[in-house]
């Protein structure tokens, strides 16, 4: 069976260099990293008295693992206004967090080498749990500086609107 539907030519699978995240409508700014998507069920294990010595297994709670953003350090102050809603020290007492829009739903795009949008999923609910806005610094490093957020999530899925693009054609321009 062919592993792509409308490029059957095509056998290598997408690159995991080509993305961008978006969230409220615009994307983010130089974003350069962006973690799995990954998701766990736990397993319930159950046993009668009179059953063999095995026990009986069934899907129990699905968990979804955080998301973590990383980017240069730029004066692009996304990733702070969105940290601030979830908890933000000059605020003053009682009024830390924002709890009408501390979360969130993103998107998440992965390109082909041609930059055709080829997948793309929706995560749903995010909020910031961690935020590093600077990272170590070092006078003998000959590094970029990162900072990132860390996002906790309800879930994710597939944009099924999402569909393999066809293959851009190419024309020589010597002819």
């Amino acid at each position: 069976m062919a592993e792509f539907t409308v490029n059957t030519t095509r056998f290598d699978p997408y690159k995991n260099f080509k993305f961008r995240v978006k969230w409220d409508g615009k994307y983010v700014a130089g974003i350069s990293k962006v973690t799995g998507l990954k998701r766990t069920t736990e397993v319930v294990k159950h046993r009668e008295g009179g059953d063999p010595s095995s026990s009986r297994k069934s899907p129990g709670r699905t968990e979804y693992e955080a998301i973590t953003l990383e980017r240069g350090v730029t004066h692009d102050t996304e990733f702070e206004k969105w940290a601030n809603k979830v908890w933000n020290y000059g605020n003053g007492l009682g009024q830390e967090v924002s709890l009408q829009d501390f979360s969130k739903d993103l998107q998440i795009e992965i390109y082909n080498e041609t930059g055709q949008k080829v997948l793309a999923y929706h995560v749903y609910r995010c909020w910031v749990s961690e935020w590093q806005i600077l990272p170590d610094l070092d006078a003998n490093a000959n590094a970029v500086a990162i900072q990132h957020i860390k996002l906790e999530n309800e879930g994710w899925e597939r944009d099924e609107q999402t569909l393999e693009p066809a293959a851009p054609s190419f024309t020589n321009p010597a002819t």
